[in-house]
């Protein structure tokens, strides 16, 4: 359980906020990124070439919202005052929440140029990358 929550935690850094890498690494881990969903979707060049500016620009957004989220954890949830609590619920609340409205967004601007199928297929495939570099980081600290 130890490992499992230690590796998330290292996941979230490696993948989110590149805490962990270097410029050269985060681009290289981005390229085999961009490799491996464009594999999993068997994307076309034409879709490929509509589909990543869009999904990029989503990512970023994404980023965006969740570095403003974890700038807002700069106390350990015992020193905050009630109000303090408060105010850092609802943030996490309002994050969440923008997530999900751009998760809508661009998912129908996706669609459009990859369909529903592989929408749902673009899903498995960032699940499955982000399985595989968990265990590469679990088989790098074994």
């Amino acid at each position: 359980m130890k490992n499992l929550f230690k590796i998330i935690i290292l996941s979230c850094l490696f993948l989110y906020s590149g805490y962990s890498l270097a410029q050269g690494e985060k681009d290289k881990v981005e390229a085999i990124r961009v490799n491996f969903i464009s594999e999993q979707l068997k994307l076309t060049t034409n879709e490929s070439e509509k589909f990543w500016p869009v999904y990029n620009e989503y990512m970023d957004k994404v980023k965006a919202v969740r570095k403003n989220l974890r700038q807002s954890y700069k106390k350990a949830p015992e020193e905050l005052s009630d109000k303090e609590a408060e105010e850092l619920y609802q943030l996490d609340l309002k994050s969440k929440q923008t997530e999900a409205e751009l998760y809508k967004q661009y998912s129908e601007k996706i669609k459009v140029i990859i369909g529903a199928k592989k929408i749902v297929k673009l899903r498995e495939a960032e699940e499955e990358f982000k399985r595989k570099v968990m265990k590469a980081i679990k088989d790098k600290d074994d």
